[in-house]
């Protein structure tokens, strides 16, 4: 073996007997701590009930003429966990015309509809055919856990002139109670 070869085998000896003591030797501080979280979504839950509490809203009105009226209580409840930004009110409606002769006109037109809160009085619609009832907000920034009674009042309007052509004739109204959430914040 030649004095070059033992050289560099000496030298590839003494760098790798460097490198694992220092490699051995080298230390630094540390420290570790652990958090367990949990991220949890709250829940809208808004239900509806009829006057007593225990019954679900039945608005049907029959044999009407005009003239007539009807008054129901909804009860808007917060069973979730967040508070409601607001309840809107939404309808659709579908005419039933048994003669056909309703001359163009809308029976949707002559059902006014007045939504008052009877906690506050505050009257959100008073008076508007069912035609023009839509995204009406019923309900501000109720909590969990609070209930809103709605006195809405049902009235076949009558106009002074002859209505006969709605003799028989009915309509089918959905009502579509939609709860939001508040915007959200910094927790």
């Amino acid at each position: 073996m030649g004095i070059k070869k033992k050289l560099g085998i000496g030298l590839a000896s003494a760098v790798l007997g460097i490198s694992l003591i220092g490699g051995g030797t080298f230390a630094y501080f540390n420290d570790v701590e652990e958090t367990n979280n949990t991220f949890a979504a709250g829940t809208l839950d808004l239900n509806l009930k009829g006057v007593d509490d225990k019954e679900d809203v039945d608005l049907h009105l029959e044999n009407m003429k005009p003239g007539d009226w009807k008054v129901h209580q909804v009860r808007l409840y917060n069973d979730g966990s967040l508070t409601f930004k607001d309840v809107k009110l939404n309808t659709a409606y579908e005419i039933n015309d048994v003669t056909g002769d309703n001359a163009n006109e809308d029976f949707a037109d002559h059902i006014l509809v007045t939504i008052m809160d009877t906690g506050t009085n505050e009257v959100y619609e008073r008076d508007v055919p069912v035609s023009e009832l839509d995204e009406v907000v019923v309900s501000n920034n109720q909590s969990p856990g609070d209930r809103k009674i709605l006195r809405m009042d049902f009235k076949f309007h009558d106009n002074g002139e002859d209505q006969n052509k709605f003799q028989g004739d009915s309509l089918n109204l959905d009502l579509t109670f939609e709860a939001s959430q508040e915007d959200g914040e910094l927790q």
